[in-house]
């Protein structure tokens, strides 16, 4: 069983991953207490306390970076309209936009 909060090979967290690991340890620590296995049992909740970890760090990771590129984009989007650049303008609102749609999907 892996001790690690972090299994992922680029070493940053990972939703899938975290969410991956912390069913691995629940059927692990049902096991351990079907069979009455304590280092089952112990294994099973530190992998599932692993994962949940993982999952909430990349959660939180995603909200971050989604509040980065929004301001980012209202930044840019501002700057295109007062000097006239429609296209910086244009790429700042998407930007904006994707910073927002990162948000909403990576809220605790």
């Amino acid at each position: 069983m892996s001790s690690s909060t972090n299994n992922t090979f680029s070493g940053e967290p990972n939703k899938t991953s975290g969410q991956f690991h912390s069913v691995k340890g629940t059927v692990v620590e049902t096991v351990g207490n079907l069979t009455g296995a304590t280092s089952w049992q112990q294994s099973g909740k530190q992998e599932h306390a692993a994962g949940e970890a993982e999952y909430n760090a990349a959660q939180a990771k995603g909200y971050v970076e989604g509040a980065a590129d929004r301001i980012g984009g209202k930044k840019d989007s501002i700057v295109g309209a007062v000097t006239g650049d429609k296209s910086q303008q244009a790429s700042g609102n998407a930007r904006h936009d994707k910073g927002e749609a990162q948000q909403q999907i990576n809220s605790p």
